[in-house]
């Protein structure tokens, strides 16, 4: 009787499914090394490869992102953070721009080094971007971003913070022509804007649910009363260090709450928002002196979801010593408890 011949698989002949799987148990290194195996392999992986972080790197990472740029074509999630010295240049994210055409979500954060020219080739480039974090890339200017906006009319999520020559009144009004979907946007220390940009971004941002102004010392009442009438979804706000804000604010917020209580948002169906009712989750107002503990309580006291209680701080209110009084529900409750057991105690 004849031996059956033994089955013999290379490497090689891994099926793309099971070689994809494997590498999903390994970290991004591991994948990037893997690809220089053999051919099938670095195919495979260039055709499965849908998220990547180089965040790791901290040698040379323009020519690595320049090298497998054209191999991960399928990229839909990039993370080039830099933790360290800047390394990224301009003909890296050029490389991204021209190879990754479905790319979903992109983390440049802290490139010093990349110019107007990188945001072009994105908007050229990478028209689905709905997530992008610039946070820190302080060259890029407004004319730059007002075409990437122009461009990427998918983008949900968006961090300035830090970008001052970029995020100005200019670029906001870009923004809220093209950028309807937005969702989230961070321009924390932005101080060139004002109220003309924030207002403009409140009238085409309908869906805005988390807002940072924290640092943008122009802003006035007017911001956030247009925030407050036309955000119903707004769940976040930070207005850290804005000065300027008053109680005039505070209660515009607690009107936009009892709108939504009533039923008086509207969607673009038409249809009644009044079960969405949860409301501001986390209110940053520190630094803001010129509240009174009045008004902040009183926007403690119609959205439930504001503490003050510890462990649980979600409404911030340091460095306002006349705020000391304001509480929220749960810790009025605990309060109260604690005076009746010293009472009980004392009998």
């Amino acid at each position: 009787m004849e031996a059956e011949p033994e089955l013999v698989m290379c490497w090689k002949d891994l099926p793309m499914e099971l070689l994809l799987g494997i590498l999903s148990l390994v970290d991004d290194r591991m994948v990037i090394v893997s690809s220089t195996v053999c051919t099938g392999w670095r195919d495979a992986i260039g055709f499965g490869l849908t998220s990547l972080s180089l965040s790791w790197c901290k040698n040379n990472m323009n020519n690595l992102v320049r090298s497998l740029a054209p191999k991960f074509t399928k990229l839909q999630v990039l993370n080039l953070r830099q933790n360290n010295a800047p390394q990224l240049e301009d003909s890296a994210v050029e490389a991204v721009a021209n190879y990754c055409h479905d790319l979903r979500e992109l983390d440049l954060s802290k490139s010093l080094r990349l110019t107007d020219q990188s945001l072009y080739a994105l908007g050229h480039g990478c028209p689905r971007l709905n997530k992008l974090n610039i946070s820190g890339c302080s060259a890029f200017t407004d004319s730059a971003l007002a075409y990437l906006a122009s461009c990427c009319r998918n983008l949900k999520t968006l961090n300035l913070c830090g970008c001052a020559r970029a995020a100005t009144d200019r670029a906001l009004q870009a923004v809220s022509r093209h950028c309807s979907e937005l969702q989230s946007l961070n321009l924390g220390w932005c101080e060139s804007v004002s109220d003309k940009g924030v207002t403009s971004l409140a009238a085409g941002c309908p869906n805005l649910r988390a807002l940072d102004l924290c640092g943008c010392v122009l802003i006035t009442d007017e911001s956030v009363i247009a925030i407050a009438n036309c955000s119903p979804h707004l769940r976040s706000l930070d207005l850290y260090y804005c000065q300027n804000i008053t109680d005039r604010a505070m209660y515009s917020l607690t009107n936009s709450c009892m709108k939504s209580r009533h039923g008086l948002w509207r969607d673009d169906a038409g249809s009644s928002n009044g079960n969405d009712n949860s409301g501001l989750m986390n209110l940053n107002i520190s630094q803001c002196t010129a509240l009174t503990a009045a008004a902040v309580q009183a926007v403690c006291d119609v959205f439930p979801l504001l503490h003050t209680c510890p462990g649980r701080h979600s409404l911030i209110i340091s460095g306002c010593l006349s705020l000391t009084s304001v509480r929220c529900a749960c810790a009025i409750h605990a309060h109260r408890a604690g005076r009746a057991s010293l009472a009980d105690h004392a009998y």
